[in-house]
């Protein structure tokens, strides 16, 4: 009821509290139906979240193993950590060359052999040139003949580039390769890359990718002041295994990895497959 006193209209401090209560109420009343909505549109958005970033990092590694030299993917545990190492190539080609150079222990004097493709992108003094690469070396030792790009006995540093009008002179440091490529095939290769998984519990752990450090026989797990990226956090689990395939000539990556959030769960698989065709 409004009364009126001197003029002025007004309510009763018995009414304000009335509407006070009653606005509490269908307040309350609101938000009984309003709360599981809400929480539903804040639990879709931290999933698509977590998934995001998830699936980013899968495909980034996906991409990245695409590219990988054949027969150089290799997977290892250490620490809590998995650890996924392969080497990069930049590109390849064909070379022509007498085969007998590749006998061992080798042709003194190959230095140098013609790309049938042309246009080759090479990083000079730091790229390596590959050849027949057929192990990846995960059990250890190097063999004079072993062709493994990790022990070194299968490329050679390229020291030069020239443009011949129809394909690319390639030069490089004295190798007496042991095995020549049954196609007359080779990659230029970067350097090595891994991934390196460490989950955590409840979410703490992480997914990073190095890259940018030598090549050595035994897979790493330390990187020193190599460049390093961070692909994703609230890791709590993640699976790396590599199957090189029964004939050797594709093999099968299959990731999976977890992130968690608030006690919810994401996991993502993802598997690529791998030619090892050197």
């Amino acid at each position: 009821m409004i009364k009126s006193y001197n003029g002025f209209a007004g309510f009763t401090l018995i009414e304000a509290v009335i509407v006070i209560a009653l606005t509490g109420i269908i307040a309350g009343i609101v938000a009984v139906f309003i709360r599981a909505p809400v929480e539903s549109y804040f639990d879709a958005a931290r999933r698509a979240e977590l998934t995001d970033i998830a699936d980013t990092a899968l495909r980034r590694m996906a991409r990245d193993v695409r590219l990988a030299l054949p027969n150089s993917v290799r997977v290892t545990s250490s620490g809590g950590s998995v650890y996924l190492e392969f080497l990069q190539t930049r590109s390849g080609a064909r070379y022509r060359q007498n085969d007998s150079c590749f006998i061992p222990p080798g042709c003194s004097s190959l230095t140098t052999f013609g790309s049938i493709t042309p246009e080759v992108a090479i990083a000079i003094n730091s790229d390596r040139v590959a050849i027949y690469n057929q192990y990846n070396n995960e059990a250890g030792g190097c063999g004079p003949t072993d062709p493994s790009a990790y022990c070194g006995t299968n490329t050679a540093v390229i020291t030069g580039v020239i443009n011949a009008g129809t394909e690319d002179v390639i030069n490089f440091a004295l190798t007496p390769f042991p095995h020549a490529s049954p196609s007359n095939r080779f990659q230029i290769i970067e350097t090595p890359v891994s991934y390196v998984c460490t989950p955590g519990a409840g979410g703490t752990g992480t997914l990073r990718r190095y890259w940018g450090y030598a090549i050595a026989p035994a897979q790493p797990t330390a990187f020193g002041a190599a460049p390093t990226a961070l692909l994703a956090t609230r890791v709590s689990a993640c699976t790396l295994n590599y199957s090189p395939g029964v004939t050797e000539r594709g093999g099968l990556l299959n990731m999976r990895i977890t992130l968690s959030q608030s006690s919810e769960d994401v996991s993502l698989q993802n598997q690529v497959h791998v030619t090892n065709v050197p």
